[in-house]
């Protein structure tokens, strides 16, 4: 046998030996995908401002969506009975990695699988909702972050109290789909310091906020403080057009300063859905999500609104002003 077919024969063998392998580097190489639940669907004209955050994080980490990872994006449309159904879509999809947005999106997503990973974002009470075991080891397949601070409903009043001198009487909305505990938090501080309040939850898809204006000016309110959920996020811009038909000082969440709202003040949401990205790619890369601690986030950031505050006749003390992360003329 001369020595080109010997060649040609060893070749040909070890090809043949290595096709298997080739295969199984590439089935091995295959791109992660991590299912989203979310509440609002994007538009062309309007994105999911959560799932932005999200991808961001992702980004940051240097992940390229379509070349190292694939988001599988799913969204109720402001209807909370939904998320059970999406999240079964996503775990018959057989995704890597969950990660959700809010209390009742990650106990739909628990209860229908419990050997996906899940990380969340922004949920008040993850051991009161039964979620994890401790805030130190979560164990099982939910772990994540939250940006509740239990001293965020003084903080807010006392912010409150100081930019409307006078304050007396504060109606408080909330979401009806998510747990009582904020609201019912906030009520005990408002209390605590004095203040009347109403307190309302409303429900999707149309909640009425209208009518919940329309009774804080009738019960004579001073305020309007919003509580940082999904319903409110969603509708934040309807929210911050009746705020200015009723004349009502309006209180949001940190990152909703682009409502209209006079204030928007609190823990930063997207900080915390953005962060849930961290905790993806461990996951990813082997950790298990009842190892990773549930974090505490607690960055608070402080808008005002003048021109909200020239609309609807109030005059922020200078003091107030100076602390401000952003001032919007």
């Amino acid at each position: 046998m001369n020595s080109r077919l010997w060649r040609f024969i060893v070749a040909l063998v070890f090809g043949l030996l290595l096709t298997p392998l080739a295969s199984e580097a590439q089935q091995s190489a295959k791109i992660p995908r991590v299912g989203f639940l979310g509440h609002k669907a994007p538009t062309q004209a309007v994105p999911s401002i959560p799932l932005q955050a999200f991808q961001q994080g992702l980004a940051d980490l240097g992940y390229v969506e379509g070349r190292d990872i694939i988001i599988e994006a799913r969204f109720s449309e402001g209807r909370v009975e939904r998320f059970p159904e999406l999240a079964a879509e996503l775990v018959r999809l057989n995704v890597d990695v969950i990660a959700v947005v809010g209390a009742v999106t990650a106990r739909a997503a628990k209860k229908v699988t419990t050997n996906i990973p899940i990380v969340f974002a922004v949920v008040v009470e993850p051991i009161a909702d039964n979620l994890v075991a401790s805030l130190e080891q979560p164990g099982g397949n939910v772990t994540g972050f939250t940006n509740f601070d239990p001293g965020q409903p003084r903080k807010q009043f006392e912010l409150l109290k100081e930019a409307l001198p006078g304050l007396g009487r504060v109606e408080i909305l909330g979401d009806r789909g998510v747990s009582d505990a904020l609201l019912k938090a906030n009520e005990e501080q408002a209390r605590a310091m004095g203040l009347q309040t109403q307190g309302l939850k409303l429900a999707g898809p149309t909640p009425d906020f209208e009518g919940a204006f329309a009774a804080a000016k009738k019960e004579r309110m001073d305020a309007v403080l919003l509580l940082d959920e999904p319903i409110i996020g969603i509708n934040r811009k309807r929210i911050g057009e009746l705020a200015a038909t009723y004349r009502l000082p309006t209180m949001f969440g940190g990152d909703w300063a682009d409502a209209g709202g006079l204030i928007a003040y609190g823990p930063s949401f997207l900080e915390a859905v953005k962060r849930m990205s961290v905790y993806v790619d461990k996951i990813l890369k082997g950790a298990k999500p009842g190892d990773l601690p549930v974090e505490v986030l607690k960055y608070y950031l402080l808008a005002i609104n003048l021109k909200t505050a020239r609309e609807i006749g109030v005059t922020i003390p200078p003091e107030v002003l100076k602390r401000a992360d952003k001032v919007i003329e």
